[in-house]
């Protein structure tokens, strides 16, 4: 339980954010990452659904192809995260700087104006995930916390990620909810987006293994094999459901919430379900 959790690491604010050392640390090295035209830049805020795209991508390019990937290299490598820095590991930097693969496969929990300004340069496809926000919430810290996490708030991260999304068109904004109520289809819409056009038997064969209690128990995704855990690994993988939140929220923090939820969501083309 709460008990068996890591220290949480001091906040602190960073150009408006509020941030930790091992995502600020690394900041000119980060800012000045060359990326090339056909990275894919993964993007959510934590807690949202990464790990399952991540892999979902992995699979989709390198499953058939590098099989032994799958079991010999975990996602922490293959799709490294671009901002962590922290001791004794190789930055996201570095681990980025070394993938060899066509496309490269990085991930980012940045609002949107964090992100190194080569990827847009470089006209680079993104794929972001949101996740409504009291599952997301819940999945993250307590709710009471809403507005002081890492990487700021939640709102401004989906809200930023939906504006950039109306003027770059390779932004692919996806929900986990959708995910979770049809993975086939949301493969589909991916593959579109990817001009890819895998066979029914490689979907078929990546849903599979994308399943959540596949994943969860896959060591070389679960992030139980990464040396350090910190606030965003410690029980990586917990439920993966929609609408959990209405077993942590009580009826007067239900009301705060939707209160707080409808002064700040005011972009009504952003739709959020809390159930499905």
């Amino acid at each position: 339980g709460e008990m068996d959790l890591p220290p949480r690491p001091e906040l602190f604010d960073f150009h408006g954010i509020s941030m930790t050392h091992c995502f600020t640390d690394n900041w000119e090295n980060i800012q000045n990452f060359q990326a090339k035209q056909d990275d894919i830049l993964i993007a959510t805020y934590p807690k949202a659904g990464t790990t399952w795209v991540s892999y979902m991508l992995d699979l989709l390019y390198f499953g058939q192809t590098f099989p032994e990937r799958q079991i010999s290299t975990s996602i922490y490598q293959t799709v490294p995260f671009l901002e962590i820095n922290v001791p004794f590991m190789d930055s996201g930097v570095v681990l980025a700087n070394k993938l060899d693969t066509s496309p490269r496969l990085i991930k980012t929990h940045f609002p949107v104006q964090f992100v190194p300004k080569s990827f847009w340069e470089q006209n680079c496809r993104v794929v972001y995930v949101a996740r409504n926000a009291k599952d997301n919430v819940v999945s993250f810290f307590h709710f009471d916390r809403m507005n002081k996490v890492v990487f700021g708030s939640w709102y401004d991260h989906v809200n930023g990620w939906w504006k950039k999304k109306q003027t770059h068109s390779k932004v692919h904004y996806m929900f986990y909810e959708d995910l979770i109520e049809d993975a086939g289809q949301e493969l589909d819409k991916l593959c579109h987006f990817l001009d890819m056009s895998p066979s029914v038997e490689t979907k078929t064969w990546i849903l599979d293994r994308a399943q959540f209690h596949n994943m969860k128990n896959n060591t070389m995704v679960n992030h139980s094999v990464v040396p350090v855990m910190d606030f965003e690994i410690s029980h990586f993988m917990r439920k993966g459901k929609v609408g959990d939140w209405k077993n942590h929220f009580t009826v007067a923090q239900n009301e705060m919430f939707d209160e707080d939820y409808k002064m700040k969501m005011t972009d009504s083309t952003l739709q959020f379900r809390t159930e499905i």
